[in-house]
């Protein structure tokens, strides 16, 4: 043990001070031969560091200052778009007709479409009443509406009480149809392409709007977003906007809050002003059936079908529209677990697409430059790329590490201003929750760690690459006791997070070499962080409900 001690004192000093080592080199009264080795260890190590690590970190600096500003630039460039909109009052109805579809005694309820409306679910035993009773109580005409609930339950018992909802809205009149398959290839993309296939009634249908099994449209949602659709015959897509009845229920559930707020209000919304272009979310949103045939319909070679769906429907000139004033309940996930697997599909899933379809994009004869170049550049390498690289290493890695090597010059700019700004432009999406932001961003880094990992995955096509995980709903009925037994449940390899907590140790030394060695003060900034990643790796994030008795 006190040769360990020993060791450890001579690399926190070789690190720290050449002087501090050769005096305890000296003051440790070694023999001749091993005070000449140490010496020679020392002289190698000096070589080592001016002429390899310090510039090789220098290098990196100037690649994280440049991440920083492209991820700059393109938050910027969203916030000032969405800005404008609202400012100059251009909302969708304005830029796009959307007249209620005309009355006509001779048609009646022949002039509305054919809407089919999609349920995808898979052992949903907490939400799936709310929204097969959301889709069925819709404003539109009985027999110009139907309801395709998608089953792919493995639990029997899921499956019967599913089926029995079906039945209980069939009786009340409304056509509802219960759809299961063999197995559930292709996942979700598979379940949805599977339902398309049923001729006997699918084909009739002009638009088809997709709901996950915990989403809750308004009666009014068709009403609203059918007409974008029936209008603008170059439209195919009418997304709306996600809201969360669930965000007080956790820290965690805040703290997405805060991310998926800004998706949309910023996101989603600029990518719509610039050019008709986002990422389709995957639910609450109306889709022209022409197009989803043109394309291809759903493809399952990904996690991201979604924005599979909507790249392909791009890359055949068509256009999207996002209308954030349409509002559809839904649930954020309230574990860790949970949100761990949607992420990690969230990001992992992109970054295979993106692979696969990137020369497509570039070769598209339909697509203009500029449409191109935001779907590569802003869409998808600097939005979801390059904004987790640079949050991963720089906070976790390259501020921690200028501790050790204080030659490295970050400009103040680099580390306080930038990150700042960023900040701030994301806290416009959310501003009841502002007092949160440092512990938003401290989450943030942490799960940046975790998205590098999913994006590394997606890109080199790794064993997890197209691991679909249905992410748990527990309702709108969530209190602490659920969601502590939902905690118990875990496996003790699924609490705890291996590299959040060789992170979290990594950055405890850092801030302990710091307080003993620097006086730059640079640990009060560290430690917040390594806390942060314990706090996560050791699995205790989505456990306390601070509004339990509401």
């Amino acid at each position: 043990m006190q040769g360990i001690i020993v060791a450890y004192r001579l690399v926190v000093e070789l690190f720290g001070s050449a002087k501090l080592f050769l005096a305890r080199v000296n003051e440790l009264a070694f023999t001749p031969g091993v005070a000449e080795i140490l010496e020679q260890i020392l002289v190698l190590w000096r070589i080592t560091r001016q002429k390899v690590l310090v510039p090789t970190f220098q290098v990196i600096v100037i690649v994280c200052m440049a991440m920083s500003v492209i991820v700059l630039i393109e938050k910027a460039l969203l916030g000032v778009v969405s800005w404008c909109a609202r400012v100059s009052h251009r909302r969708p109805e304005k830029i796009y007709k959307c007249d209620p579809i005309a009355e006509d005694k001779e048609l009646g309820s022949l002039a509305y479409p054919m809407v089919l409306v999609q349920i995808p679910m898979y052992n949903e035993m907490e939400v799936y009443q709310l929204s097969i009773g959301a889709a069925c109580r819709l404003t539109w005409p009985v027999d110009r509406l139907i309801v395709q609930v998608l089953d792919d339950s493995t639990d029997p018992l899921i499956k019967a009480l599913v089926e029995k909802e079906c039945q209980k809205w069939r009786k009340q009149g409304r056509n509802v149809r219960y759809e299961t398959r063999e197995d559930r290839g292709g996942y979700k993309a598979g379940n949805l392409r599977e339902g398309m296939k049923h001729d006997d009634y699918v084909q009739d249908c002009e638009y088809v709007a997709i709901f996950d099994a915990d989403f809750q449209p308004e009666s009014d949602f068709l009403v609203t977003t059918v007409p974008f659709l029936v209008h603008n015959p170059r439209l195919a897509l009418v997304q709306a906007r996600w809201t969360f009845v669930n965000s007080n229920d956790c820290l965690l559930t805040r703290m997405q809050e805060i991310s998926m707020d800004y998706h949309f209000k910023v996101e989603q919304e600029a990518g719509s002003s610039i050019c008709g272009f986002f990422g389709y979310n995957g639910t609450a949103g109306v889709w022209r059936v022409q197009v989803l045939n043109e394309a291809g319909g759903w493809n399952d070679r990904t996690t991201a079908e979604d924005m599979d769906l909507a790249v392909r429907a791009a890359l055949l000139g068509w256009d999207f529209l996002y209308v954030g004033a349409i509002k559809v309940k839904s649930e954020l996930p309230s574990t860790l677990k949970a949100y761990r697997s949607q992420q990690h599909r969230w990001s992992c899933g992109p970054a295979l697409l993106f692979k696969k379809m990137l020369l497509e994009i570039l070769m598209a004869k339909k697509l203009s430059i500029g449409k191109k170049f935001y779907i590569v550049y802003n869409f998808f390498i600097a939005r979801r790329f390059i904004s987790a690289f640079f949050t991963f290493f720089f906070f976790s890695l390259l501020l921690p590490m200028k501790i050790f090597f204080p030659e490295i010059t970050i400009p103040g700019w680099e580390s306080v201003l930038i990150p700042t700004t960023i900040t701030l432009l994301h806290a416009v999406g959310t501003p009841r929750s502002f007092y949160l932001l440092v512990l938003w961003v401290l989450f943030e880094n942490v799960m940046a760690l975790h998205r590098c990992k999913a994006i590394l995955i997606g890109l080199v096509e790794a064993g997890r690459v197209n691991e679909w995980i249905v992410t748990e709903k527990l309702g709108n009925r969530l209190k602490m006791k659920l969601i502590v037994n939902v905690t118990r449940r875990f496996l003790l390899r699924e609490r705890f997070h291996l590299l959040e907590l060789m992170l979290g140790t990594f950055l405890l030394l850092c801030a302990c070499f710091d307080f003993g060695y620097r006086e730059n003060y640079f640990y009060v900034f560290i430690i917040p962080q390594s806390i942060a990643y314990f706090v996560v790796g050791f699995g205790y994030v989505g456990v306390v409900v601070p509004n339990l008795d509401t």
